[in-house]
């Protein structure tokens, strides 16, 4: 009885233990399979992934097996970027684990890129398969730029657009504050004279715009296809 106990005992003391070595395996694979990608090298990229793998790339476009293991070295000559795999997560569920990462691409340079992805691999006898895969490209904020107060006063007003929208900025010291219908003031960096963003939203600025007079009738909030139009009111 106590021999049965104490089997019982081991096995379930060993799935943590199995677990965090599975995670550390396939954080050493996706490293490796992220720096095959950069090399160009189809034949190590095909060996980790299952035939059916479903996989989507940072521009949302749909690759195969097929179509990854093809991929070739660039031109000689041409410098090979460096990626780091971080915020590295992993859950293992028998066979299966779902792991989540971000690849930083040229860390530190100038051209740095952030990409997240969440991946899914299942255990096929000795080897891990991929067999999911989406990745995001990370937004990353323009480097902001300082704007005299007497400039930042220009901006400071009422804007409307439809269905009730409204913007209101103002500067506090030196800097702008806008506040969306009555609510919390949010602070708003210049990437340049007349376009502004929300820190950690710097791909959806605000680009405001002049009349014949040089001064301010209202603004564009980009959003790409859901860009908006607010028109001065005050």
């Amino acid at each position: 009885m106590h021999l049965i106990a104490f089997a019982l005992l081991a096995s379930i003391l060993s799935v943590p233990a199995f677990a965090q070595d599975s995670c550390g395996f396939l954080q050493k694979q996706t490293q490796a399979f992220s720096d095959a990608g950069q090399r160009g090298d189809g034949t190590a990229i095909g060996k980790m992934l299952d035939p059916d793998v479903i996989f989507f790339n940072e521009t949302g476009e749909k690759a195969t097996r097929v179509d990854m293991a093809g991929a070739t070295p660039p031109p000689a000559g041409t410098a090979i970027r460096t990626i780091s795999t971080t915020d590295w997560d992993c859950k293992v569920y028998g066979d299966v684990a779902v792991t989540s990462f971000i690849d930083v691409l040229e860390p530190g340079q100038l051209s740095e890129m952030k990409f997240r992805s969440v991946e899914t691999w299942r255990k096929e006898g000795a080897a891990w398969k991929m067999i999911g895969s989406e990745t995001l490209t990370l937004q990353q904020d323009p480097n902001p730029v300082v704007l005299a107060a007497r400039t930042l006063d220009e901006y400071a007003g009422s804007y409307e657009a439809g269905a009730g929208m409204k913007f209101a900025f103002a500067r506090r010291g030196d800097d702008l504050v806008a506040s969306f219908n009555g609510g919390a003031e949010t602070a708003q960096k210049a990437q340049a004279r007349d376009i502004f963003f929300t820190p950690g939203h710097g791909s959806t600025p605000k680009v405001f715009q002049r009349g014949d007079d040089g001064k301010i009738t209202g603004f564009i909030y980009l959003r790409g296809k859901n860009s908006l139009e607010f028109k001065r009111i005050i």
